[in-house]
């Protein structure tokens, strides 16, 4: 399973068609990405033909929510399951990194009857182990994750004991800088079976004709944006290992 991250409908459609076969929905990927607008929800679910699964954040910065944010989260995903998303994609934080029980339950609960994949917040617990655990009391059905690592790659063996100890129970999914020159080490040191993915490149020449910040940005400045060609080639190798 390849499941692409992408933030807007050309993306959605360049993705599908370079192989991917579950899409990761999201808003704003400069703050790690935050929930997507409706309009966007159902334009990317009537054209593509994979599952979807929408990222539910409210804003970027930290994992750590108020009352307000968790009732704000909630409605959000009521939108994103009368969308017909197939799944949703959130999580919270204490303060100390430490899994939110309360929060994350009542998004759990808020999801339902839809699987609900913890993002790559776990990374920033203090035991991944213990995070798993809580994890799986709370009935998350896919936890997404580097091994608290910087890329995949190079959490591995952290991977790999998540795997295990997961078992059955719930699907660990690899993701941090997931290529197609290293993807089959991976998954033969991790034993997962599905990866996540968002290979970027830089747009072409800049069209800003004034030095004017908006929102701290210039605008027709070159952006990151889907690489298709490089999905392409991860959707070949995974292809490759059957």
């Amino acid at each position: 399973m390849l499941e692409v991250c992408i933030e807007t409908i050309d993306e959605a459609l360049q993705a599908v068609q370079a192989g991917a076969t579950r899409l990761e929905l999201c808003a704003c990927m400069s703050e790690a990405g935050t929930t997507p607008s409706r309009g966007l929800m159902e334009a990317v679910l009537e054209r593509t033909g994979v599952p979807v699964f929408v990222m539910i954040r409210p804003r970027g910065g930290d994992f750590h929510f108020s009352e307000d944010d968790l009732d704000v989260m909630c409605r959000d995903i009521a939108s994103a399951r009368a969308a017909g998303a197939h799944g949703i994609v959130s999580g919270a934080l204490e303060p100390g990194g430490a899994i939110d029980f309360a929060t994350t339950r009542q998004l759990v609960e808020s999801a339902g009857p839809l699987p609900f994949t913890f993002h790559r917040a776990i990374d920033l617990a203090p035991d991944l182990a213990q995070a798993l655990n809580v994890l799986q009391t709370l009935g998350v059905r896919r936890v997404l994750t580097s091994g608290g690592a910087s890329s995949a790659l190079v959490g591995a063996d952290a991977i790999a004991g998540l795997v295990r100890r997961a078992g059955s129970a719930m699907t660990i999914v690899a993701g941090g800088s997931v290529r197609a020159a290293h993807v089959a080490e991976l998954i033969r040191r991790t034993a997962v079976t599905e990866v996540h993915a968002r290979p970027t490149r830089l747009t072409g020449e800049s069209h800003v004709t004034r030095d004017v910040l908006l929102g701290g940005s210039r605008p027709g400045m070159p952006r990151s944006e889907l690489d298709a060609e490089a999905v392409r080639a991860l959707a070949e190798s995974l292809t490759t290992l059957g």
